[in-house]
């Protein structure tokens, strides 16, 4: 080969380089496309494809990335913050976290309802299984660890899970409202949820906030625990856009009706017409009276720990006046997130600006035909296989963290539903919602491709922020 011959092939070769490197990706190179897959809301709805993106579809992620070794709380090992001894919000640039009891970032990745099953079914394969309470605590906390996952949810059996030796961080369901709605009389039991008369909760009842103050007391058992992430206040209170018109409509002796009729006097004099302006007024005040209440009671026995409210869901997920009253009081918003198949950013966005607060989702899941089970209940998608509900869990994850606005997730739920059991809620009666069957056995799918994300979180969330 001559010199010139020589130079020719260097420069065809740099040329040939600098080509590959501005041209566009290569259809190899781009990241897939996002898979299909199958999917309904109800049994008798036809199947419908929904564009699902899975770790693999996230545009230059680097698929070998891994979240290096977690803090004792499971956060994120590096950066350390103010370390108050207890959780607490805070934003990095454009990004909510939760900072850990020693200063660490923190995305709260768990499961609802760690608890063992009630059933006579469940119980006799508890027995087998495990024997012990202590040694079903050890197996399901190494499990959560294992499969990436740093807390349980509501309706826990956190009593239990604290004598593990692989303890998670954890958060605490209470009743303010249902409990006095009990005692005081005229609520019923609706799917997932406390009924209340026409809709309204008894907010305004003169004996209410004595009521809450008494509950409040058994709080202060665990406002010294490190542990404990946070308290609900209830469970998906019926906060509708027309409650005007409903406390309106109650008897003239109750409570809210009065409430009712000094907040139109106040502002409709002569009987003029309603406006949706009334309306959005009225809700806030409220949603504001309820929060006032609860809120107050809380950190009176426990000003640790956060205050999560109370479980935001369905309409009221539309109503962002509640969104503005309620982070007037709470830490953290927490919403139950159903009937989205990947979840609105700009929708998230809009509940973190109207609360200036983060968001915190503490349920969602979909439910898969091949567990046998019919899956008439419950209001989580339908899939066919336990491969498409994990598929499922990293596009509904990877675009909570994408929003920024989210600390936390918490699927629904540890165990599935047992068919045999018809005590219990309507909405929990016959359907695959767990991460094991009732009778305690793994969805392996399922699990497998839960843990290829909750292992990235963090390398997930550094590679949105970039």
């Amino acid at each position: 080969m001559t010199h010139d011959s020589l130079a020719d092939t260097v420069r065809r070769a740099i040329l040939g380089t600098l080509l590959v490197l501005t041209a566009a990706p290569s259809a190899a190179q781009a990241p897939p496309e996002p898979v299909q897959v199958d999917a309904k809301k109800k049994p008798a709805d036809a199947w419908t494809a929904y564009p699902t993106r899975a770790i693999e579809q996230v545009a230059g992620f680097e698929q070998s990335s891994v979240d290096p070794p977690r803090t004792r709380f499971g956060g994120a090992p590096g950066q350390k913050l103010e370390a108050t001894g207890f959780f607490h919000p805070h934003r990095i640039g454009d990004r909510w976290w939760l900072i850990d009891p020693e200063g660490f970032r923190f995305l709260n990745v768990g499961v609802v309802s760690v608890a063992p099953g009630k059933s006579p079914n469940s119980q006799a394969a508890f027995t087998r299984a495990f024997g012990t309470p202590a040694t079903w605590a050890a197996d399901i906390t190494g499990l959560l660890r294992a499969r990436g996952f740093n807390g349980t949810g509501a309706w826990s059996d956190t009593s239990t899970l604290a004598g593990s030796p692989t303890r998670v961080p954890y958060t605490l369901m209470w009743n303010f409202m249902s409990a006095y709605g009990k005692q005081r009389g005229g609520t019923s039991q609706q799917p997932g949820h406390t009924g209340y008369p026409n809709d309204c909760i008894f907010v305004f009842d003169p004996e209410f906030e004595a009521f809450a103050d008494q509950y409040a007391r058994q709080l202060a058992a665990t406002r010294d625990d490190p542990w404990l992430i946070g308290h609900f206040s209830d469970n998906e209170l019926p906060f509708r856009a027309d409650a005007l018109d409903r406390y309106l409509a109650l008897p003239a002796e109750e409570a809210g009706r009065k409430a009712a009729d000094r907040f139109i006097a106040a502002r409709r004099p002569g009987n003029a017409a309603l406006t949706d302006t009334d309306r959005q007024e009225f809700l806030r005040m409220l949603v504001d009276r309820y929060f006032t209440v609860t809120t107050a009671a809380i950190r009176k026995y426990d000003p640790n720990h956060l205050c999560l409210g109370s479980r935001f869901h369905g309409g009221v997920l539309n109503l962002l006046p509640l969104f503005e009253a309620a982070g007037r009081h709470l830490d953290v918003v927490s919403v139950n997130y159903y009937n989205a198949w990947t979840p609105d950013l700009a929708r998230m966005r809009g509940w973190e600006r109207s609360a200036a607060k983060p968001i915190l989702v503490t349920e969602w899941y979909t439910k898969a035909m091949d567990s046998g089970m019919p899956n008439t209940t419950g209001a989580g998608w339908i899939v066919k296989t336990q491969r498409d509900r994990g598929l499922f869990y990293q596009n509904f994850a990877l675009a909570l963290l994408e929003s920024k606005v989210c600390v936390g997730w918490h699927w629904f739920k540890y165990m599935d539903n047992d068919p045999d059991d018809l005590s219990t809620d309507p909405s929990n009666r016959d359907s695959n919602k767990g991460i094991v069957s009732f009778r305690y056995e793994h969805y392996t799918p399922l699990l497998d491709l839960m843990q290829a994300l909750n292992v990235r979180v963090y390398s997930l969330a550094a590679h949105f922020d970039r």
